[in-house]
């Protein structure tokens, strides 16, 4: 008899979904977790506690830049940087211990200790062999970096040191243009630090649609982030005073050299499979280092299966956790479904970015043909009314059949608003579709309905 139906190794958002919604098809379910804390990297030195920091430095940013406006006087607070970061532990710690809470009230087997696989059907944690019918590997990934930089999380940091700095910096560069590089970046320059952002291609944020990312930097010089775009970073080291960060412009081969008291390397992450076992159990891995898998989220190994950040797709905690809940079903006997067309993506900036489906630049090359609906924060009443009207909602829909293609929005509570975009997609829906649909007034959401009133006869308040 094996120990377990399925053991997950790694208690991130893949895994730890997985787990429970496993226990709750009624499966026997173990999670194989190193850490002191479930949650891996999202819940303890990801998302969850860089989105404290930039709601505590928003509220800072407000207090200096809009309270006044609104008849809110008084001298504006000073910043307790120990404080600040004891309740980002505090956010964090509810968290962690509400997976813990879900563990135990589902009857999943935290296995604490490191995992790895030395055959099919069995789990080595520690000194410990357990016998598995089905295995999934969900451990996540690991910042990458580039050659000539050492990490040292003191000055030359990830996002890991970057969340727990022992002061504040007075200057920081930043290595890459993705969404953790302008998050923590925004994090530091309402603090008070010169942000200046070092990136290789010739625009920021990769792979976003074009028109936003032009307005996006735009919008983030206005608040004071500096950009050298084009420029591909040769080295940073360590000096007596901070950091020194080396860079070479592509278009004439010019080299640089930039100071600062820290440098954050933000050049992306990459799937963690060390030491698990998998090129001796002849598991097949993709070139560039992910677990290889098929439809059913299975590799060519029986009874291993693999999700989220170690396998290939976009690295979001939402994704992995769809993928847990799809691979859970399969191993339960039931059908599992990621629609991978409809994943959001999002910045978390003020003001913030969010996407959903395919970009202008997509459907170009695609030859699709499309049509676009625009609306500006600046013609919704609620954004106006809190200082937020900068940015726009685009929504592109089908030339022929009105079916919505994508969204991509820059403005206040874009992270929400994209979701009715994404239930739209779900569901086939129409521009019209959306246009039609009631919403409250005020809120940001008509901005929303405004775009796809854009997409037929046209916007009302613009």
């Amino acid at each position: 008899m094996a120990d377990f139906d399925l053991i997950v190794i790694g208690a991130g958002p893949g895994g730890y979904v997985c787990a429970i919604h496993a226990a709750q098809l009624g499966l026997k379910v173990a999670c194989v977790e190193g850490r002191e804390t479930l949650g891996g990297t999202c819940l303890n030195v990801g998302c969850i506690p860089s989105k404290a920091l930039l709601n505590a430095t928003h509220q800072l940013h407000e207090v200096h830049e809009n309270f006044e406006k609104m008849g809110l006087m008084g001298g504006a607070p000073t910043v307790d940087w120990e404080k600040m970061q004891a309740y980002k532990q505090d956010v964090v710690n509810g968290n962690t211990k509400g997976i813990e809470f879900l563990f135990k009230k589902n009857k999943v087997t935290w296995l604490k200790g490191w995992g790895s696989i030395p055959a099919a059907g069995q789990v080595k944690v520690g000194d410990e062999i357990h016998n598995a019918k089905n295995i999934v590997v969900a451990t996540g990934s690991v910042a990458a970096s580039l050659p000539g930089i050492e990490i040292d999380e003191e000055v030359i940091v990830t996002s890991t040191g970057a969340l727990a700095l022992g002061s504040i910096p007075k200057s920081v560069v930043v290595i890459g243009a993705g969404v953790i590089g302008l998050e923590m970046g925004s994090v530091y320059k309402r603090l008070g630090a010169e942000v200046t952002v070092v990136e290789y291609l010739d625009a920021i944020t990769p792979g976003m649609d074009a028109e936003i990312a032009k307005n996006f930097q735009k919008i983030l010089t206005k608040q004071g982030f500096k950009f050298t775009l084009g420029a591909a970073v040769q080295g940073a080291t360590r000096t007596d005073k901070g950091a020194s960060v080396t860079y070479k412009l592509k278009k004439d081969d010019s080299e640089h050299t930039i100071e600062a008291d820290v440098v954050l390397v933000a050049t992306g992450r990459k799937p963690y499979t060390d030491g698990l076992g998998l090129a001796e159990l002849g598991v097949e891995m993709e070139q560039r280092g992910q677990v290889k898998i098929d439809a059913h989220w299975a590799t060519n190994v029986k009874g291993i299966y693999a999700i989220g950040d170690a396998v290939v797709g976009p690295m979001l905690a939402h994704k992995a956790e769809d993928e847990g809940m799809a691979v859970a079903e399969v191993i339960a006997g039931k059908h599992g479904h990621v629609n991978y067309g409809v994943i959001p993506g999002v910045i978390y900036t003020t003001p913030e970015v969010a996407s959903v489906g395919q970009t202008e630049e997509q459907l170009k090359a695609a030859g699709v043909a499309y049509k676009v609906g625009k609306f500006p924060f600046m013609g919704n009443a609620r954004a106006k009314a809190v200082f937020q009207a900068e940015g726009f909602v685009k929504l592109l829909a089908d030339k022929e059949t009105d079916r919505v293609l994508g969204c991509h929005i820059i403005g206040p509570g874009a992270g929400d608003l994209i979701h009715e975009i994404c239930m739209a997609m779900e569901f086939g829906a129409s521009a019209q579709d959306v246009a039609l649909t009631c919403h409250a007034h005020p809120t940001y959401s008509e901005a929303v309905r405004e775009a796809a009133l854009a997409c037929g006869d046209g916007a009302i308040h613009a």
